[in-house]
């Protein structure tokens, strides 16, 4: 069965996280749409969008209000932001140094449609890949979600949601040491005892970020068994407006905190 591409792209300025869970729903919306829609040309692509956060720490659906608002106040006040999402999952960070991926994917294009857990399993094979493959790290295996490189040291996160067989949320990893000192803040993912690491920390080598999108999106469609094609932004469709506002927000967010302040 042949599938159509995937379109990627990577924002080059970090975004604020709440404003990227707004595009994620507004995008989930027109592939809802699209998809349900009788016309003949409607599309919705899937998509992989590639960037990092400003500093956020994000509570999972499991955690309620009245639970969080001690931490909420807390890592507020030592210069990040606090949202609570609906994806699975504990408490993590998300900020400069680290790959936060969104696939936006229809798992329904299949026949049979793709299950969750190889959705799961063919986004945790990926980012295995990657870092054995681009920087040697070999990973250990864990009964928790995401990728460790030994018992106590996670490097990567896992999270997603699913509705209508449409994908939201996704993966992140840890590329520099910048994130390291904000995951000390927290009980990462619920796991005591775990601390979080980095491709930079692990290898002893300086890295940058945008050095591993080629890698990663080539790994992507690789463990998915699609193609992966630059998104065009010269495109005037719904989705890439709602892309290029994103990438200006970004642009006009301004600086950010580079570590957590201290109290």
């Amino acid at each position: 069965m042949h599938l159509p591409p995937i379109f990627y792209h990577y924002f080059h300025s970090p975004l604020p996280y709440s404003t990227t869970l707004v595009l994620q729903e507004t995008l989930h919306v027109l592939q809802l749409a699209a998809r349900n829609s009788t016309k003949s040309h409607a599309y919705h692509p899937d998509l992989l969008l590639l960037l990092q956060h400003r500093p956020v720490y994000t509570a999972g659906r499991r955690q309620h209000a009245d639970s969080t608002q001690g931490d909420r106040r807390r890592l507020t006040n030592i210069g990040a932001d606090f949202v609570s999402t609906a994806r699975g999952g504990e408490y993590t960070f998300h900020g400069p140094g680290q790959i936060v991926g969104y696939p936006l994917l229809d798992l329904g294009r299949t026949s049979p449609a793709m299950g969750i857990r190889d959705y799961i399993c063919r986004m945790q094979k990926t980012l295995e890949i990657h870092l054995k493959e681009a920087h040697g790290l070999d990973h250990v295996p864990s009964d928790h979600t995401g990728v460790f490189l030994d018992a106590h040291t996670k490097i990567a996160s896992i999270g997603v949601q699913v509705r209508h067989r449409l994908t939201t949320h996704g993966f992140a990893m840890n590329i520099t040491r910048e994130p390291e000192p904000w995951f000390d803040q927290v009980v990462a993912c619920g796991l005591d005892g775990v601390k979080a690491g980095s491709i930079e920390s692990a290898t002893n080598t300086k890295i940058r970020v945008e050095d591993e999108i080629p890698g990663l999106v080539s790994r992507f469609g690789r463990m998915y068994e699609r193609e992966m094609l630059p998104l065009d932004l010269s495109d005037d469709d719904p989705i890439i407006t709602e892309i290029k506002t994103m990438e200006k927000v970004g642009r006009d967010a301004g600086a950010w905190n580079s570590a957590p302040l201290s109290l």
